[in-house]
């Protein structure tokens, strides 16, 4: 559900990704935040959604975002930004990329669970340099109820956001055009959300280029 990426285009954001990238700080409370500096863009999504692996595939490092088979495994917001820049002397990264905890996880401690959940809500309400989530979607299952709440947290907190769907390559050819859809009809009226989503497999790379250009646009 993306248009043709122009060939410039498609070349400076592949070397927007070429440089490696590293992991910063793992941030459990918002008193841990790094200081406000280069714009930010988040993913979000349900626990399971293959958030790790996508990060991985965008930015071409198979051990970057840690993946697991256990759901809720990231605990933290984990921030990621190209190598070789320190954050001194003004050399600020041209943009971070921040894991965010899965949520709709419930087998964890009521008062981890609860804490994670405060710690993503804060740190969406309250981060000016935040530019855009990227809400992820598994193309198997649709927009559930929680990802609902998270998307009207969104809209309340006029955060910006953008659906991206992942595991597409799970799903028939036929049924994804009626869940891509399905799922602009169901943002349709959020005022909060991109009117374009990304449908991706990290797995087969479908979208992944796709997903880099939105995000490469999102760091002027």
């Amino acid at each position: 559900m993306s248009g043709a990426i122009d060939p410039i285009a498609g070349e400076e954001t592949r070397l927007f990704f070429a440089r490696p990238w590293v992991f910063i700080r793992g941030v459990p409370a918002m008193k841990f935040l790094p200081p406000e500096g280069p714009p930010e863009i988040a993913f979000a999504g349900r626990s399971n959604v293959g958030k790790s692996s996508l990060i991985n595939a965008v930015v071409s490092q198979k051990g970057l975002a840690r993946t697991s088979n256990t759901p809720g495994r990231t605990q933290e917001l984990n921030y990621f930004v190209p190598d070789g820049f320190s954050g001194e002397g003004g050399d600020l990264p041209p943009i971070a990329v921040v894991d965010m905890p899965g949520y709709g996880y419930a087998k964890a401690p009521k008062e981890q669970v609860d804490a994670w959940t405060k710690l993503v809500f804060d740190y969406l309400r309250g981060r000016s340099t935040l530019k855009r989530v990227f809400v992820l979607i598994d193309a198997r299952h649709g927009i559930k109820k929680n990802d609902a709440d998270v998307l009207s947290l969104l809209d309340k907190a006029a955060v910006s956001y953008q659906i991206v769907l992942t595991k597409a390559d799970k799903i028939s050819e036929l049924a994804l055009p009626k869940l891509e859809a399905a799922t602009l009809e169901a943002i349709r009226k959020r005022p909060a959300a991109y009117p374009q989503i990304i449908s991706t497999s990290s797995e087969k790379g479908r979208g992944v280029d796709d997903l880099r250009t939105a995000i490469a646009t999102l760091s002027d």
